[in-house]
């Protein structure tokens, strides 16, 4: 299935979870996750089930000032 992380097109297997998306980018902590404007708790990251088409946002802190 087709879903989009960071605006960028992936391919997944159809019984993929955000912890999947996350291994995908090999994302680093600190970072918050949400699927279709929904933040997810890093909690249920193996929980969250993917679909086609959903939208994942990786989203690391800014620092500076």
């Amino acid at each position: 299935m087709q879903v989009f992380i960071n605006k960028i097109a992936h391919e997944m297997a159809q019984d993929a979870t955000l912890a999947d998306a996350v291994a995908l980018l090999q994302a680093r902590p600190p970072f918050a996750a949400a699927v279709n404007m929904e933040f997810v708790p890093n909690t249920q990251y193996a929980k969250r089930q993917l679909a086609q088409n959903d939208r994942i946002e990786i989203i690391l802190p800014v620092t500076g000032g």
